[in-house]
């Protein structure tokens, strides 16, 4: 596996990961010293960036709530993100992929599954069950499930189950082991022997066809991962669950019209699939990062791989019920995205990834990030200057999107091809529901922004318990 360039718990002097990507350069030796070298030199770490990130956010935002042609800067953005809403929208998903046949099952390649667990006696048995019964040949997939030091019944359950499933292997780390989850998939990667690397949580429920609907997505060379659309199994429970399933809802829309625009396809964590080679050449799980998926999603595509995603089945996984336990789960999937572009901004900028993904990561960042962030400041000249906040229209452009995106997705989530007023009306209820739902993130952005500028990165990891499961997080 290609050595790591990001520097162990270094908060203070974080340095951007650069994995295999320097395999690029004409000289990788040379030009490697050369890089690290200016790179140690002309860069702080990721809260002094976090830190500019922040006072340019405000500084442009308070500069155009001042100059004279500051509402023809913000109509000029809402033209170019108008665009790129429009052809989002109007962009053609790929065609879904045929099953896996009995006849191609004898030249499939090989699966290898892993899931981290710690503290998993409610949920455990389950999955491990399900994924030893999928409709997949026994010889070319094996399950490998790594106890991370669990103090409840996850280990004597796991043992149990050992004897009972031949493909089921069971690895239990010590206290103290280092990296969290990223560490455990680590330890376990070079044990296994899959020419594809499936990833799942411990409360993931899947379908007994799940193999055979993915395994056919790999058949292009370039696709080098794929994400299983996630849904949620408790979404009945209460407004908070219902408004997660409505939130897989928008993110599965998303994904399918980035894609379809050469856009980013990303990783979810649980449900995901990635070629061996794939992993091989981006160096393996990031340890020094709260969020291994999109970590992982950005070195896949600074290194030219696809990914792509699958619509149906679903790998369902249990939502949060509380605001406490969102708010926390939501900073932590916040900050890991924030991270990455921190993380990376060098390459994504003298990598050629290609206009159409630049393109989409610009807009995406505008959209999840830069926005929410900005209209903190704006709101604060707005009340000044007693007017309209001049990024309203902009704001509005994007929740409207949501808003289509997230009644797209529910309408495609439909087994039935057809739909009643009645149906229809039900989805647009739950859509705008969900859109009250997402104004969370309105609040968890700015803060989160904010927070990595005067706080170094923590990655103590600690338990959240829920209901039937326990969910994987980070002490901030």
């Amino acid at each position: 596996m290609p050595k790591k360039y990001w520097i162990d718990n270094d908060p203070e002097s974080e340095l951007d990961p650069i994995s295999s990507l320097l395999s690029e350069w004409s000289d990788p030796e040379e030009e490697e010293e050369e890089f690290r070298s200016d790179f140690f030199q002309g860069l702080s770490g990721r809260r002094q960036k976090a830190a500019f990130v922040l006072m340019a956010i405000w500084g442009v935002t308070l500069g155009i709530n001042v100059v004279t042609w500051g509402t023809w800067l913000v109509l000029g953005l809402i033209c170019l993100f108008s665009l790129q809403a429009s052809r989002l929208i109007f962009a053609k998903p790929d065609p879904i992929a045929e099953p896996l046949s009995d006849e191609g099952l004898a030249s499939a390649p090989s699966v290898s599954l892993l899931v981290a667990a710690k503290n998993e006696e409610a949920v455990i048995r389950q999955l491990v069950t399900q994924l030893c019964s999928l409709d997949y040949p026994t010889e070319k997939y094996d399950l490998w499930v790594i106890d991370d030091n669990s103090t409840d019944q996850t280990p004597e359950i796991l043992d149990q189950l050992a004897q009972q499933y031949p493909q089921l292997n069971i690895i239990h780390r010590p206290g103290g082991a280092e990296g969290g989850k990223s560490g455990a998939l680590n330890e376990v990667f070079a044990k296994t022997q899959g020419d594809i690397i499936a990833v799942f949580d411990a409360d993931a429920k899947v379908s007994k066809d799940l193999l055979r609907r993915v395994v056919p997505l790999f058949e292009t060379k370039e696709m080098g991962a794929v994400q299983v659309r996630k849904s949620i199994a408790n979404s009945s429970l209460n407004f908070w669950t219902k408004g997660q399933a409505a939130e897989m809802a928008l993110d599965g829309f998303f994904q399918q019209q980035r894609i379809a625009l050469g856009g980013i396809g990303e990783l979810r964590g649980n449900g995901q699939f990635v070629r061996r080679s794939a992993l091989i050449q981006c160096g393996g799980w990031n340890e020094q990062t709260i969020t291994d998926d999109l970590d992982l999603t950005m070195r896949l595509h600074l290194d030219h791989w696809k990914i792509g995603f699958l619509t149906d089945p679903t790998v369902e996984e249990e939502g949060v019920t509380t605001a406490k336990a969102l708010w926390h789960q939501r900073n932590r999937w916040a900050e890991g995205g924030y991270q990455r572009y921190l993380d990376y901004w060098r390459f994504i900028i003298n990598q050629p990834m290609g206009w159409r993904k630049k393109l989409d990561l610009i807009s995406f960042i505008l959209m999840q990030y830069l926005l929410p962030t900005a209209a903190v400041p704006d709101f604060i000249m707005a009340i000044t200057r007693h007017r309209l906040p001049i990024l309203s229209p902009l704001t509005a452009l994007m929740l409207s999107l949501s808003l289509w995106g997230m009644f797209t997705g529910l309408r495609r989530s439909q087994k039935s091809e057809k739909l009643n007023i009645f149906e229809i009306f039900q989805l647009w209820w739950q859509s705008l529901r969900g859109m009250l739902y997402l104004m969370h993130w309105l609040i968890i952005m700015p803060c989160v922004t904010t927070r990595m500028s005067i706080r170094p990165k923590r990655l103590k990891w600690v338990k959240t318990v829920h209901e039937g499961t326990a969910e994987e997080s980070f002490e901030f």
